[in-house]
């Protein structure tokens, strides 16, 4: 648990763009809301890697944004069963179905289905707010946290000159 309130503000505490954040958690989300080993995630993951999101946003994200995929996965299946089973896409499912690499990504797992359209609504929404809440962030608390008393005893201390060399 520490380990990952670490990641979250060296990420957020971090050089890089607010707007690569934003897509780590975008992304992230997108990962946790379907089957994990899965093709797709694997595309997801190599668009993660060549975009250069931040990784340790993208991994943070991703543990917590598990936790949450566990109280959806009811919604998502729900979703995708109704996708699935609506009588006016019963022809584009036969026709994605027959080709070989729609049954690779799996779109007729209904969790597939459901966890990827959610994602797919929510990835700009998601991004757009983390965005804000990073520059937000950055603007209004991180030289507050800074100052404070407890952050600079840390960061004196031969614990947190060892952590900083390792992780960087």
């Amino acid at each position: 648990m520490l380990n990952l309130l670490a990641q979250i503000l060296k990420a957020l505490n971090s050089e890089s763009a607010p707007g690569q954040i934003a897509l780590a958690v975008a992304f992230a989300f997108w990962v946790a809301l379907t089957p994990m080993w899965t093709v797709n995630n694997l595309l997801i993951l190599t668009i993660v890697l060549l975009l250069r999101v931040n990784l340790s946003a993208f991994f943070a994200a991703l543990a917590g944004f598990s936790l949450l995929a566990l109280l959806l996965d009811p919604l998502s299946d729900r979703l995708g069963a109704a996708l699935l089973q609506m009588s006016s896409l019963q022809g584009v499912w036969t026709s994605l179905y027959q080709q070989g690499i729609w049954r690779v990504l799996q779109f007729n797992n209904t969790l597939m289905l459901g966890g990827t359209t959610i994602a797919l609504l929510a990835f700009l929404p998601l991004s757009l707010l983390t965005r804000m809440l990073v520059v937000q962030y950055r603007a209004r608390w991180l030289a507050w946290i800074r100052k404070l008393k407890i952050v600079q005893a840390l960061k004196a201390s031969k614990f947190y000159q060892w952590y900083q060399s390792a992780v960087g």
